[in-house]
């Protein structure tokens, strides 16, 4: 009979293991990264365009162009697209992220001959339908309307725009935006971000020659190619440090905190990652520790350090009560504070370490999840050789190496400071 009095022993995580791709390259030098794992006869085929072109006076082409990818092409309806794919049980979608774009298809093996051509058809001949459009424009101003309703929304809208300006990482929707689109101007982009030079494939599932065989004969031969210029950013440091909304009739107050930082390339990024985990970064942390389970000032509060192709930030983002809303920033600071004053106990710190190494293991179940690995590193420039030293990192960070990191990155007065509530 199982003892159930006593927990089974704790064991550590020594090693985790990565599948990485293997490269191929059509014959029209699109490079092609495989990651071949699985039982299954299942494959996702994922099509992957730098968004580039950016013009502030155009601001929602990029994402409007992604998300209208399947509404129509000059051959096929957006209703009949969505028909064979429905036939076939395959699953596609599109993906709008601030740095790249992406048109992913999920089938089964068996029906790869007949559903890669719709992605092709797709990629080669969307034609933007004037209706559909229409229809995409009053959707999107609609939803616009719910969520600008909301604090947290507002809240993070501002954040962006005060971190990076007018820049397409700042930049914040507004409803002429989404009048100012135009057909002839999606169809144009459309011919500049989706072509061979700009796109990157990356397959994951049960791969065998038979799915780059297929993937070869189909875009193989595809050679378009328009003048397209990279994105590239100049950021301006903003002097003002805080900002905030008045909502008259909030009852919470959301709260967004933090300042550019690193992103992955940078080599302290694998220890941030740990300080940020202890500070806010699952459910163990201190800010919640503190604001939630102590002072009961919120459901959540949380940390991250997001990383960006040309930048990165750190965020602590929570909703409180308006009344507690100072409080809740004094309870920060506090614990800010303590993390450049005081070493991080042992026992807490191996805590983290766990969580982490179990985390990282955890996001590892399938050869799509080891495929996503490989995508954060591809576009920074970086190989598995950064995996290595982050599993080092979290199993050998020194509490005094995180004091110094949080001497170093966090600076609470420094910090921009966005409120949105009542007064």
């Amino acid at each position: 009979m199982i003892d159930r009095k006593n927990p089974p022993a704790s064991k550590a995580i020594e090693k985790v293991d990565f599948i990485k791709v293997k490269k191929h390259q059509l014959s029209n030098h699109i490079p092609v990264f495989v990651v071949n794992a699985g039982e299954q006869e299942l494959v996702r085929i994922e099509f992957i365009f730098g968004n580039v072109n950016w013009d502030a006076a155009k601001p929602l082409l990029a994402s409007a162009t992604n998300t209208m990818l399947n509404d129509g092409t000059s051959n096929l309806s957006g209703a009949q697209i969505a028909a064979q794919i429905d036939y076939y049980g395959a699953f596609f979608q599109t993906e709008y992220a601030y740095d790249h774009s992406s048109v992913t298809l999920f089938t089964l093996n068996k029906h790869l001959q007949s559903t890669l051509p719709l992605v092709k058809e797709i990629l080669t001949a969307s034609n933007f339908p004037q209706k559909e459009l229409d229809n995409f424009i009053n959707n999107q101003k609609q939803k616009l309307k719910v969520s600008l309703e909301k604090n947290d929304f507002l809240a993070k809208r501002k954040f962006n725009e005060v971190l990076f300006g007018d820049t397409l990482y700042g930049y914040t929707a507004e409803e002429t935006d989404f009048d100012a689109l135009q057909q002839e101007d999606l169809v144009k982009y459309f011919a500049q971000a989706y072509q061979p030079k700009n796109c990157t494939i990356l397959v994951a599932g049960k791969v065998g020659d038979d799915v780059l065989y297929t993937l070869e004969s189909l875009f193989g031969s595809w050679n378009s190619e328009y003048p397209f210029t990279p994105n590239a950013f100049d950021f301006k440091i903003n002097e003002e440090k805080l900002y905030f909304k008045d909502r008259p009739n909030a009852i919470q107050s959301a709260i967004r905190i933090g300042i550019p930082s690193i992103n992955r390339k940078h080599p302290d990024f694998p220890g941030l990652q740990v300080l940020n985990t202890l500070l806010g970064g699952y459910f163990g942390s201190r800010l919640m520790n503190n604001i939630r389970e102590d002072k009961g000032y919120t459901y959540g509060i949380g940390s991250a350090n997001a990383s960006l192709q040309q930048s990165g930030y750190f965020v602590i983002a929570s909703e409180v009560g308006a009344d507690v809303c100072d409080a809740t920033l004094t309870e920060i600071a506090k614990e800010i504070n303590i993390l450049k004053t005081d070493l991080v106990p042992d026992e807490e710190l191996q805590l983290v370490k766990n969580y982490l190494m179990g985390s990282l293991l955890g996001s590892l179940e399938n050869a799509f999840s080891h495929a996503d690995k490989f995508k954060n590193l591809y576009f920074y420039g970086l190989d598995y050789d950064y995996y290595d030293r982050y599993i080092t990192t979290i199993k050998n960070i020194s509490a005094a190496e995180l004091l110094n990191l949080a001497n170093k990155y966090l600076d609470f007065d420094n910090f921009y400071k966005v409120i949105v509530g009542k007064k």
